[in-house]
């Protein structure tokens, strides 16, 4: 049996995040693995958490972040780091990828705190730039850093939609290399981000 722990469906949840779960119990239910959903919205217990088995979390809205902020201080941003630091997977999209880094900062500068557990931040440059948007293609050269299966020639097709431009730490591998696309910050041709067994992406 495997248990998603879906984090905060009700605010983390701006662009069809559940697209994600029903993917997930999908491929499990071909494989013959019996798959619960537990959904930890504001207020979750630190037990639920300890249960679950694989992480998910989407998208928001910088306000929702702040809320979500609030709600994972203290035990619960210490568990969730020793989670991901015992190899527990997860997959964290856009905003849930924002999140792990240290710092979100908005265009007028305030500044948002996040978890720190991984070695990276982000910028939103304000309205003067373009959010980046469109189809992406990614080389997942990441993947090769992990116990994952992966073929010689490996890609990833999605869409992005973000304005935020994130920037990874020296030594923290991306997720891909950016074909054709925008990826972490329209610069550098990053694509997400790989830590232990999770995966951040914009995709």
């Amino acid at each position: 049996k495997l248990v998603i722990g879906w984090l905060y469906p009700e605010l983390m949840s701006t662009y069809g995040d559940r697209g994600n779960i029903i993917c997930l119990q999908k491929r499990c239910e071909w494989r013959g693995i019996t798959v619960a959903v537990n959904n930890l919205d504001v207020g979750f217990s630190i037990d639920e958490l300890k249960a679950c088995n694989l992480l998910f979390m989407g998208g928001a809205h910088v306000r929702h972040q702040k809320i979500v902020m609030d709600d994972f201080k203290n035990e619960k941003a210490k568990l969730l780091r020793k989670m991901i630091e015992n190899g527990v997977p997860g997959l964290f999209i856009c905003g849930a990828y924002q999140f792990l880094g240290k710092y979100y900062k908005e265009a007028d500068g305030t500044v948002i705190n996040g978890l720190g557990i991984l070695d990276l931040y982000t910028e939103n440059p304000g309205e003067k730039h373009p959010r980046l948007i469109g189809n992406i293609i990614t080389d997942l050269v990441g993947l090769r850093h992990t116990t994952y299966e992966v073929r010689e020639k490996n890609t990833l097709v999605g869409f992005e939609n973000h304005g935020g431009r994130t920037y990874l730490g020296k030594g923290v591998p991306p997720l891909g290399k950016v074909l054709v696309g925008h990826g972490n910050n329209g610069e550098d041709k990053t694509e997400g981000v790989v830590y232990k067994n999770i995966i951040g992406s914009y995709l």
